[in-house]
């Protein structure tokens, strides 16, 4: 089976398998979504994903290994990842 996800940098076989569960199947997908839109999907799907996903979705973004995002980059997406989206009340 050609995987566009699993020919992403840091993204393997069993990230690509979560990443299908929650509807992203491909790169134009996963850039829709972002790596904290992704990785909050596969966490409230119930996948006992650590914070490497995050980093590893956001590298494969970048087409950088996950481990040269730097620390501030890492902070951010944290931050993104702690705080609630606001939602408009019209």
């Amino acid at each position: 089976m050609n995987d566009e996800l699993q020919h992403m940098k840091n993204l393997g076989k069993t990230s690509a398998q979560w990443l299908h569960a929650v509807g992203i199947h491909s790169a134009n997908d996963l850039r829709r979504l972002g790596a904290v839109g992704a990785y909050k999907a596969v966490r409230a799907r119930g996948f006992r994903a650590s914070k490497v996903l995050l980093y590893a979705i956001e590298g494969a973004l970048l087409d950088i290994h996950w481990n040269d995002l730097p620390p501030g980059h890492k902070a951010e997406l944290n931050h993104q990842l702690d705080t609630p989206v606001a939602h408009n009340k019209s």
